[in-house]
């Protein structure tokens, strides 16, 4: 296990890369050690998911942008990969309409549970786990012509927050666990909160 100051050292240097260019920061490395405890679980689904979607978008995709289709279950994602769609979008009104933990189909208006979109991460997330150990299995591996990428990076929709900012907070720390790569959240009060798309 990291000493205090060598996860403190380790946080600063990260920051210090190309990708945080920019970031302003309003409390230190030493702030953040401090809150998260001796150990830091890691999120590998998350951390490899968000890394390839920088890259994705900082040039390394194949047609200059990111291609993107809703998914709403782990078969569809699946379907995506073997297409070559580079990431996966996951939206609250597909899960407020079908795929939601409530299991009814309201209006895109966070009526519905609010782990329901982390829920449906996690089940896209398990279905390229899948396809990944069955290819590995039958030693298909990067290189291999018929190595698929099933790893795509899952951008989810966080609608306005559930609620406040600690409502927000533990949405996005389910999220992370989830092993989303992305997420967004909707600039409206959660508590009128509307579809996007509608005026006003």
């Amino acid at each position: 296990m990291k000493t205090r100051t060598q996860q403190i050292e380790e946080l600063q240097k990260e920051w210090t890369q190309p990708r945080w260019e920019g970031i302003t920061r309003p409390y230190s490395a030493e702030d953040v050690v401090k809150l998260r405890g001796s150990v830091n679980p890691e999120c590998t689904l998350a951390q490899l998911g968000a890394a390839k979607m920088w890259r994705l978008l900082h040039g390394e995709s194949k047609k200059g942008y990111i291609n993107s289709l809703g998914a709403l279950t782990g078969g569809q994602a699946l379907q995506q990969a073997k297409a070559g769609i580079e990431a996966v979008y996951l939206s609250g009104w597909q899960v407020a309409a079908d795929a939601n933990l409530a299991a009814s189909m309201y209006p895109d208006q966070s009526l519905y549970p609010a782990n329901s979109v982390p829920a449906v991460v996690e089940r896209i997330n398990n279905t390229f786990r899948r396809a990944d150990q069955i290819q590995w299995s039958a030693g298909i591996e990067p290189g291999d012509p018929r190595y698929v990428d099933y790893f795509l990076p899952i951008v989810a929709d966080a609608e306005a927050g559930f609620g406040g900012v600690l409502n927000a907070f533990e949405l996005m720390k389910a999220m992370i666990e989830a092993g989303a790569a992305a997420v967004h959240f909707e600039d409206q009060l959660a508590s009128v909160k509307k579809c996007g798309h509608m005026g006003g």
